[in-house]
């Protein structure tokens, strides 16, 4: 099985981050076949900080609790701006709660639906739910890089993303091996997300696409 979010080809980017977003928001990819991975890698920056740290406390919170050799650098940089600030963070939430989901093999788990609605969710599921079929779950350290955030006069954000795959895989849970995959252009990916900030003061991502091989990323 290969790592694989969906590849889309409805993504069109400004350098304010206005978007046109189609109406899907999976994270799995059927069409990608190279280094095929749902989070980054690694290629320099600190690692971020703990989600208890990171995440404001305005909301009765999941813990997010992941195999040690599951990590992340967050590249995305502390913008002063508070609503901004809390977007990012909830949209780094989101991500590490996608991969505990994998790594406890449910599809339902509550976390990464604390922090997703509509079809981001319906996408995540489909997308978790592919690793549990396959009895496997991501390993590696995972980057995220080149952020450009707007928030709209509707209230809800646009945020667009890269994301390095490069130094992570998926490792079969039945045999303990991991799948390294050679790095090819595929392995950096953009996002493109519609979040919308609910009645608890979280952030949710409603929309979420992606596309492979994005110029953007390329390092």
């Amino acid at each position: 099985m290969n790592r694989r979010p969906t590849l889309l080809a409805a993504l069109a980017l400004t350098a304010t981050a206005a978007l046109t977003l189609s109406a899907c928001g999976s994270d799995d990819d059927s069409s990608a076949k190279d280094n095929d991975k749902i989070a980054g890698a690694d290629t320099g920056g600190e690692e971020s900080p703990s989600p208890s740290a990171s995440a404001p406390a305005s909301a009765d919170r999941p813990k997010i609790e992941l195999p040690s050799d599951v990590t992340y650098k967050f590249e995305w940089e502390k913008t002063g701006d508070p609503a901004k600030d809390a977007v990012l963070s909830d949209a780094e939430q989101r991500i590490k709660a996608v991969d505990m989901a994998i790594a406890e093999q449910d599809p339902l788990h509550e976390a990464y639906r604390f922090y997703s609605e509509g079809v981001a969710a319906a996408g995540s599921q489909k997308y978790i739910q592919e690793f549990v079929d396959h009895e496997a779950r991501t390993t590696g350290v995972t980057r995220y890089y080149n952020e450009s955030l707007t928030i709209r006069d509707d209230g809800t954000a646009a945020l667009v993303y890269c994301e390095d795959q490069s130094k992570a895989f998926n490792k079969f849970l039945k045999t303990g091996k991991t799948d390294v995959t050679p790095v090819t252009k595929n392995a950096y990916v953009i996002y493109a997300g519609t979040l919308r900030k609910n009645k608890s003061g979280v952030w949710v991502t409603e929309r979420l696409t992606s596309q492979r091989g994005s110029a953007k990323c390329q390092p």
